[in-house]
């Protein structure tokens, strides 16, 4: 069976993305097309770049980067839960991608952002451009959260009735390419 990674993209403190998170595994509990798991990048503590050699020969020398290594390599696909800083994704989540290349490559990947008035879509076409580079397939469908409408008081996530299908096609999008791009890894 798939496996995949819903990726909490924030590690401040007071961060939103642990709840979206949660109420992203939520949808994907109730399917049955593959294994949902959180993986908070937070729990790997992960410096600013560390490694003296680039991501691409995998010749990691820190044991939180061969955590981390170990982790996403597990997983055929992923869903980025990421806020909107500025435009972009978080540092923290940039560097957490960084830190890897093979691991990432030829895996799907959806989207979860949430932010202000566009509901952190900008971070989102941030993200692709990012995953692009990767060979990372993303896939069309998104779920944009906005501050406004779908937390209440801007920090209890309550997402608009119309979101979990919005999550629903995203997830058909992330498994199918997930299963279709396990033939080249």
């Amino acid at each position: 069976m798939l496996k995949i990674a819903i990726i909490i993209g924030s590690t401040r403190p007071g961060r939103r993305g642990e709840a979206v998170a949660r109420w992203v595994h939520e949808i994907a509990e109730k399917r049955s097309d593959a294994e949902y798991e959180i993986v908070d990048i937070a729990d790997f503590n992960l410096p600013l770049y560390d490694e003296p050699k680039p991501p691409m020969l995998a010749q990691y020398t820190k044991p939180h980067t061969v955590a981390w290594s170990k982790a996403i390599h597990s997983y055929d696909g992923f869903v980025f839960v990421t806020p909107e800083y500025n435009h972009a994704i978080s540092g923290a989540l940039k560097n957490a991608i960084d830190f890897l290349f093979n691991e990432w490559k030829d895996k799907a990947a959806g989207i979860v952002s949430y932010g202000g008035g566009t509901g952190g879509a900008r971070a989102a076409e941030n993200l692709r451009l990012i995953l692009g580079e990767l060979h990372v397939a993303d896939v069309r469908a998104q779920v944009t959260l906005s501050l406004f409408t779908d937390f209440e008081n801007y920090s209890v996530v309550k997402p608009a009735p119309h979101q979990e299908a919005a999550a629903n096609t995203m997830f058909d999008q992330v498994v199918a390419w997930s299963g279709a791009l396990k033939t080249l890894r």
